[in-house]
């Protein structure tokens, strides 16, 4: 049996593999009005090839718990009622497939209101249909970015209360998993790094001060998520800054206070809140740092980061540096990898009837 294949169980619920999506914004969801943040028919397509293609767990996009907290306009979003409804009919056809859905709650602070990458992806101001952003101090992610405004305790608060009603909403949706977005330098990030929290109160300055947010919104979820079933953590375990950035050591240390805060896997990415980091990127650049935390913390962790050959993938489970891999670009390049992949390592993934025939 290839390592890649085998189920994996986090508290009730058993992932059928270990060949998991990414999230990956798709910048293509409903915009103004009361429909603002809904999925439309691109996501239900989008994702539901990937269920297909055989994947044991699929993490939407980044999804906004909050119409503030959108990266872009064309961003999802979990704050209503019309959004819960509409992402239930790709719930309930990814678990028709056999794949686990999951959602990644987030909230882009400081990284707000830019517009799309294909367009461009500069800040939108507030005159132009973008609003103002937030973040833990006002220092802007970069030149040309919106500076934000400091977040008072009171709205820190109130968006750990989003983050509550969102968790609430996915699993009236149908989803199973639900993924803190900790990385890529978006609220959650943006408060654990010293580069962009210069906050000199209960929320800034010490290691327990700018992780006391991340660890009060996953005690947020935890407490409206049900206890069967797991809460991920997607973290970046470095800024790939000499000095002044979060560090892989600071990873190490916040994977065994989620672990006591009841997170069950963290997710390991880099970089994305220093814009002038340097990144060497490479196939599997980021493996060790999942590595290190698996074999120095209780944490269950997966690995992500130009992954892309079915060996690569299989070494990387076998060789126990991570519990799982999860891809991106490569899904977007094929939706059908975990297919191709179960037939090169002698591996199985459920077949939809509707394509028996090409067994």
């Amino acid at each position: 049996m290839s390592a890649l294949f085998e189920p994996y169980t986090l508290r009730s619920l058993t992932i059928p593999n270990r060949v998991w999506m990414a999230p990956m914004c798709q910048y293509s969801a409903e915009e103004t009005g009361p429909d603002a943040g809904v999925p439309l028919d691109w996501h239900f397509a989008h994702l539901a090839a990937r269920a297909a293609g055989g994947a044991g767990l699929i993490l939407t996009e980044a999804t906004a718990v909050s119409l503030e907290g959108r990266i872009s306009v064309a961003d999802l979003g979990i704050w209503n009622d019309r959004q819960v409804e509409a992402f239930r009919r790709i719930t309930r056809f990814l678990v028709s497939q056999g794949t686990v859905p999951g959602i990644q709650l987030a909230h882009a602070g400081r990284k707000a209101s830019t517009d799309r990458p294909w367009k461009g992806g500069g800040a939108v101001a507030p005159d132009a249909n973008g609003w103002e952003v937030l973040a833990p101090s006002p220092v802007p992610f970069a030149e040309g970015h919106l500076v934000p405004a400091e977040l008072s305790v009171e709205q820190i608060q109130e968006i750990v209360g989003q983050f509550a009603a969102a968790a609430r909403r996915a699993r009236e949706a149908g989803f199973q998993v639900a993924e803190v977005h900790g990385a890529h330098g978006y609220l959650i990030g943006q408060f654990l790094s010293p580069h962009s929290n210069r906050r000199t109160d209960a929320y800034g300055g010490s290691y327990e001060n700018r992780t006391r947010f991340a660890l009060e919104v996953v005690d947020a979820i935890r407490a409206e998520w049900p206890d069967d079933l797991p809460v991920f953590f997607r973290i970046s375990a470095t800024d790939w800054l000499d000095e002044g950035g979060w560090t892989v050591d600071e990873t190490v240390r916040l994977a065994d206070d989620l672990v006591a805060h009841g997170v069950d896997l963290l997710d390991v990415s880099s970089g994305g809140n220093a814009a002038h980091a340097r990144v060497p990127a490479g196939p599997g650049y980021q493996v060790p740092f999942a590595a290190r935390v698996k074999a120095e913390t209780r944490m269950p962790v997966a690995a992500v980061g130009l992954i892309t050959d079915p060996e690569q993938a299989e070494k990387i489970v076998a060789n126990g540096e991570a519990d799982a891999v999860l891809l991106g670009r490569e899904l977007l390049r094929d939706p059908y990898w975990a297919r191709r992949a179960a037939r090169e390592l002698g591996g199985a993934v459920h077949t939809p009837p509707q394509y028996a025939r090409a067994n």
